[in-house]
């Protein structure tokens, strides 16, 4: 724990400076076989392209609502650190229309279509590919952030006290109370410096995102994301928990 981590990016920050070369998300995909993991390092690469996108190319400001319309994926996974960076407001599951920008999936694209604002789309094909044709009216992930700058500095500062987190049901977090939560769901699940998390559960509200992100970066210990997890027998599962050195489990 650090008295400087107030936001979801300022442990992504201590993370960094720890260790930047440990295993921090591991992405499976269970209906294609494809397996990412990604060191703090390089997600951390991956946030500051996503949040220069987000402020540079899409204008976003602080307190901007970005509907996040994204399955549980290492990519999303990004997106809401990238929020955090740049004081915008990550709105899970949140109505498009209402929003001032939205990220969708391919599978969300016609929902996202009702957002007035930039609409940004993401492929999640392995490696992070791109569209094998854009979407209409969508930007491309994949074609516009590889282009992005490795350092991100926000125009404005973002405080622990801006509002960070936007959840089902009408619940709204600042950084620090998404920060505190986490803390404490990290403890409530006995996560400690070295842990693997297993998480099958969706990012579809704070339990997902937490047990899928947020607890493991509070307490330096890195998540197994399978949302899939499900399509495995009783064997492959305990051939997955045995290789990827699972001591915890969310689903």
């Amino acid at each position: 724990m650090n008295a400087t981590e107030h936001t979801p990016a300022d442990l992504l920050r201590t993370a960094l400076a720890a260790d930047p070369s440990r295993p921090l998300v591991t992405f499976y995909d269970d209906a294609t076989g494809e397996r990412v993991e990604l060191s703090v390092a390089t997600f951390a690469n991956w946030v500051a392209k996503t949040a220069n996108l987000l402020q540079g190319d899409l204008a976003a400001e602080p307190g901007d609502r970005l509907a996040l319309l994204l399955p549980a994926h290492w990519q999303s996974a990004v997106w809401l650190l990238a929020c955090s960076s740049a004081g915008v407001v990550a709105d899970v599951g949140g109505e498009a229309a209402g929003a001032d920008l939205v990220v969708s999936g391919p599978d969300t694209l016609e929902e996202a279509r009702a957002c007035p604002g930039e609409r940004v789309a993401l492929a999640l094909r392995p490696l992070g590919g791109r569209f094998p044709q854009p979407p209409e009216g969508f930007l491309d992930y994949a074609v516009e952030v590889p282009g992005q700058g490795d350092r991100f500095a926000p125009f404005t500062p973002v405080g622990p006290d801006d509002p960070a987190l936007a959840l089902p049901g009408g619940v709204e977090l600042t950084g620090a109370e998404a920060v505190a939560r986490a803390r404490a769901d990290a403890e409530s699940l006995g996560l400690s410096a070295g842990s693997r998390l297993l998480s099958a559960l969706p990012y579809d509200g704070w339990e997902g995102v937490s047990s899928g992100l947020l607890a493991p970066l509070a307490a330096g210990a890195s998540v197994v994301l399978a949302p899939r997890l499900g399509a495995l027998d009783a064997a492959s599962l305990d051939k997955r928990k045995e290789s990827e050195r699972i001591t915890h489990t969310a689903d």
